[in-house]
């Protein structure tokens, strides 16, 4: 059965493309989801016309998206922990220490946008944030000893 993707899935293609798929999948998952429509004449051109207004959505994301990531981009931020010896902490700097950091600067960024393991060494680190696709500035997170 041919359906039309109504959002991006990964498995299957981005939103707009027309695929493939067992009529199982089409009529149990993707069609009552609000994935997918039925690939017919009528459907096409509905949904050619509301791609045009996804496309403006997503240009207006990406630009505000580039602006948030211009402001961020080269900020340092430093967070303070307790220290076993000269460079080994007791616990670990979390994504959560360094948005706390970040928003004593009055940057506001969700910590699932930022990408690190634990910290668990005092030092410089470079420490990237996902805020689009293929957008990731990064900022410099130094751990001090308290």
């Amino acid at each position: 059965m041919k359906v039309i993707l109504k959002e991006t899935i990964d498995a299957l293609g981005i939103i707009g493309s027309e695929v493939q798929v067992k009529k199982g999948y089409a009529r149990n998952y993707l069609i009552p989801q609000g994935k997918a429509v039925e690939a017919t004449p009528r459907n096409r051109i509905i949904l050619s016309q509301e791609k045009v207004k996804l496309d403006l959505q997503i240009a207006k994301e990406r630009a505000q998206a580039e602006e948030m990531a211009r402001q961020i981009e080269g900020v340092v931020c430093t967070v303070k922990a307790k220290a076993a010896d000269e460079k080994r902490l007791y616990g670990s700097v979390t994504v959560r220490d360094v948005v706390e950091a970040l928003a004593a600067q009055n940057i506001d960024v969700p910590k699932r946008m930022i990408l690190m393991e634990p910290i668990k060494e005092i030092g410089t680190y470079p420490v990237q944030i996902r805020i689009y696709k293929n957008i990731h500035p990064e900022i410099t997170v130094i751990v001090e000893a308290e």
